[in-house]
């Protein structure tokens, strides 16, 4: 059994027998590449039918970690409980390793944010001698330096690098697209990754304009993304919880912990309230208080 032929079944099996609507169908095969991407990259040589409810559980921990909100989660959840009980209808498998699968506690939380010396021990855990290498250290300069959505990463295109003036301009939710200043170290990166890397692909019709390429010169996924950051931070020692939202939090927090404008930081990160900036980078009462006490002209201390 492989996960092609059985997802291709299902497929089947849901226009014929279920009679659900194109966008059913997709939204439920969406679900189960989701945990297909996932296995592949965990455990590569996993067929569907030897999926435990263990291996589930990672999925759903996963899922959770990816910062998808609560609605999402069920409905993924919702999609591979469909796929495995097609699978045991059909005789594919003789248990469900669905039946007592849960959802975590969806209470969503801020995640960690790096120090820059853990920043630094990331980019160092890296092997830049090898390709991958050289390309994920660019992603990561990218992530960081210019507090990208891991889907902004991905589809990040060469037509819209404007190094010459110091910007990218990428397509964020609602394909509302936005500027963003780049950094030196993230272009001097991104072009030892173009020369020395990506120039060397067999590039797939379709990906030309596409900036970060795996080895078969297609786009790369944002499960890769995720997997390749957990597997770099159990490299570098770090203890943390992290993922490509976790640049994009120490992108802001570090900003703003700076002193950057607020304003400027939510034009950057594509944010429409204000206020959802300010729940991201997690302002603590010392920095409100030190801000009001700096450009407030009634301000004063309860000791004033």
């Amino acid at each position: 059994m492989d996960w092609h032929s059985t997802i291709k079944g299902f497929k089947a099996y849901l226009q014929l027998e279920r009679s659900l609507s194109g966008n059913s169908v997709e939204a439920y095969l969406h679900d189960v590449a989701l945990l297909k991407q996932f296995m592949e990259l965990k455990y590569p040589s996993l067929t569907p039918d030897a999926v435990s409810s263990a291996h589930l559980q990672e999925f759903i921990l996963f899922i959770n970690e990816m910062g998808l909100g609560d609605q999402s989660q069920a409905r993924i959840l919702s999609g591979i409980r469909a796929f495995y009980k097609y699978l045991l209808m059909e005789d594919l498998i003789k248990d469900n390793p669905t039946t007592l699968l849960e959802g975590p506690k969806l209470r969503r939380k801020l995640p960690d944010v790096l120090h820059v010396n853990e920043i630094d021990q990331l980019f160092s855990a890296i092997d830049h001698s090898k390709a991958d290498g050289v390309r994920n250290r660019a992603i990561l300069e990218t992530l960081y330096g210019c507090g990208l959505r891991v889907t902004e990463l991905v589809s990040l295109k060469i037509s819209n690098l404007y190094f010459d003036v110091g910007f990218i301009k990428v397509t964020g939710k609602g394909n509302k697209e936005r500027l963003i200043p780049i950094g030196s170290e993230a272009i001097k990166h991104i072009n030892f990754y173009r020369q020395g890397v990506r120039s060397k692909l067999n590039i797939r019709n379709g990906f030309e304009d596409t900036l970060f390429l795996n080895r078969n010169g297609s786009m790369l996924t944002r499960v890769y993304i995720f997997m390749m950051i957990k597997a770099l931070a159990i490299k570098a020692g770090i203890k943390k919880s992290i993922s490509p939202h976790t640049f994009r939090h120490s992108f802001a927090t570090h900003l703003v912990e700076g002193g950057a404008d607020l304003r400027a930081v939510q034009e950057m990160l594509g944010h429409e309230s204000i206020i959802t900036t300010e729940i991201y980078t997690h302002l603590d009462s010392d920095f409100l208080r030190q801000t009001l006490q700096q450009f407030h002209p009634r301000y004063q201390t309860p000791e004033g």
